[in-house]
C-alpha cells in the first residue's frame, strides 16, 4: 500500500512538472456557465493558457476553508507573518515579519482586498512553505477538475509557471460556492475593519450589477485584468470569467455585456451610477435588491444583491421630452445605442442622475433621456438611460466623457 501511494505521488508530481513547462499565451478569454443546466452559454479561448493573477487566491481560500472545516485551524488562530509573506508587494495588510494575524484577518484580507501578504502567510502556514503549498494547490485543482492549472504561489504574484484557463477558473469559483456556501458570502462584502482601519474592496462590478454576489478580481502585467463573477438571475446561478482585459473598467464592462447577452431573458446590465467621493445608501442612486440567497449586510456597508428584473414598463423622462429625431429613428426601426448611467430605487433618483449627465453631452446632438421602470421581488427599480446614439462609437465616446466627470456608465444596444 505504501509503495502504491509513493507511485501515485510520483505520477502526480511528474504531471505537475510537465505542466510547468507549458507556456501561457496570455491573451483574451471568456467563459459564461449556467450552473443549473450545465450549459456553456458563451466561450472564447476558454482553454487557452493564461496567468491567473489574484484569481489564485480563490484556491488559497478554498484550502483555508477546508482546513477550517477539518479542524486543522480555527478562525481565531494566529498565524505568523513570515519574512516571505511580509516581503510581498502591495496590496497587503502591512503587518511586519514575525508578528501575527488571525485566520479571520487573513481570510477577509484575501477575499475582500486581495492582500498578497495574507495569502503568502496562509500558504506558509498550511504548506510549511509557499512552494510546498503550491503543490497542494495544484493537487486540489486536479481533484476539482481543473485540468490545465498549475499553482506556484498563494497570491498570484508573477510566476511564469503559474498557469490556468478561463474554464478552470470557472470550475474554481463554482467549487467555492458549492463546497463552502457560508464562507463564500464573505466575497460579497464591500469592506472590512482591520485594526482600526477600514479596508475597502475593489470588485466594483459586483457592487453595481444586480444579483452579483462575488467573486474575485486580479491583475498582473503578464495576464492583463482578470475577473471571476458569480450572479443569481431569476433564481438561477451563473458563473462568468473574463481574462486578459485591457483595463479594469473594460474588463468589468465586458463581463456585464457577456452576461446580458448570454443569460436567457436578460438584456439590461443594471450597472448603477457611482460618483467618486459619494457613499450611496439603498434607494439613493443605487438600486437595492432582495437576494435569493442570504448575503451579509454589514452595518457600515451597502451590499447590492438579488435577481435581475425584467422590464415591466418604460416611462419617458418627465423633465426633458424626447427629441424628434430620436423618435423618428425608433419609428423607422433604425439601430440605436444607449448609455445607462443609473439603476435607482426611485424615479426621482433616476431623473436626478439624468439631470446631472445630460448637460455634459450637449455636443452629441439630439439624444433623449428616459427612465425605464421594472420590478423584482415586489421592489421597483428605475434605470436612467440616454438613448439615440446612432452607433456604438459615439455612445462609447459619450460614456467616456461622463466617466471623466465621475459618472459611471455602460453602453448597451
Amino acid at each position: 500500500m505504501l509503495l502504491i501511494r509513493r507511485i501515485m505521488a510520483f505520477v502526480f508530481m511528474a504531471g505537475a512538472f510537465l505542466s510547468i513547462g507549458r507556456t501561457a499565451e496570455a491573451g483574451y478569454a471568456h467563459y459564461i456557465y449556467d450552473v443549473q443546466s450545465g450549459k456553456v452559454l458563451a466561450s472564447q479561448n476558454a482553454e487557452t493558457l493564461n496567468h491567473p493573477a489574484s484569481l489564485t487566491k480563490m484556491m488559497t481560500l478554498y484550502l483555508t476553508f477546508e482546513a477550517l472545516r477539518t479542524g486543522r485551524i480555527r478562525w481565531d488562530d494566529k498565524i505568523v507573518m513570515t519574512r516571505n509573506a511580509a516581503s510581498k508587494i502591495p496590496f497587503k495588510l502591512g503587518v511586519p515579519a514575525g508578528q501575527t494575524i488571525t485566520v479571520r484577518e487573513a481570510v477577509y484580507g484575501m477575499a475582500i482586498r486581495s492582500a498578497n501578504d495574507a495569502a503568502a502567510a496562509m500558504g506558509d502556514h498550511l504548506g510549511g512553505s509557499e512552494q510546498r503549498f503550491g503543490v497542494l494547490m495544484t493537487k486540489k485543482a486536479r481533484q476539482l477538475g481543473m485540468r490545465n492549472t498549475v499553482f506556484r504561489n498563494a497570491s498570484g504574484l508573477p510566476d511564469k509557471a503559474q498557469i490556468t484557463t478561463a474554464r478552470d477558473m470557472a470550475v474554481m469559483a463554482m467549487s467555492l460556492i458549492r463546497d463552502y456556501p457560508r464562507e463564500y458570502k464573505i466575497f460579497s462584502q464591500r469592506s472590512f475593519s482591520f485594526r482600526g482601519r477600514t479596508i475597502k474592496g475593489h470588485n466594483n462590478l459586483m457592487y453595481r450589477y444586480p444579483g452579483m454576489d462575488g467573486i474575485k478580481t486580479g491583475f498582473v502585467n503578464a495576464s492583463g485584468y482578470n475577473l471571476a463573477s458569480a450572479v443569481v438571475i431569476n433564481g438561477r446561478r451563473y458563473i462568468g470569467v473574463v481574462l486578459g482585459g485591457k483595463t479594469a473598467r473594460q474588463r468589468d464592462n465586458r463581463m456585464a455585456e457577456l452576461l446580458d447577452q448570454a443569460v436567457p431573458g436578460s438584456g439590461l446590465s443594471g450597472v448603477a451610477v457611482a460618483t467618486s467621493g459619494q457613499q450611496k445608501r439603498p434607494g439613493e442612486g443605487v438600486a437595492a435588491f432582495a437576494s435569493n440567497a442570504p448575503i451579509p449586510r454589514p452595518r457600515t456597508e451597502t451590499i447590492i444583491g438579488g435577481t435581475r428584473a425584467s422590464v415591466a414598463s418604460v416611462t419617458p423622462y418627465a423633465t426633458v421630452p424626447q427629441a424628434a429625431p430620436v423618435q423618428n429613428m425608433i419609428q423607422q426601426g433604425g439601430p440605436l445605442w444607449d448609455i445607462q448611467i443609473a439603476a435607482a430605487g426611485s424615479q426621482a433618483a433616476a431623473t436626478g442622475a439624468l439631470n446631472s449627465a445630460l448637460p455634459l453631452l450637449a455636443d452629441f446632438g439630439q439624444i433623449a433621456p428616459s427612465v425605464q421602470g421594472s420590478s423584482s421581488g415586489g421592489r421597483e427599480i428605475f434605470r436612467a438611460r440616454l438613448t439615440g446614439f446612432a452607433d456604438r462609437d459615439s455612445a462609447t465616446k459619450a460614456c467616456s466623457l461622463l466617466q471623466t466627470r465621475s459618472i459611471d456608465c455602460f453602453v448597451v444596444r
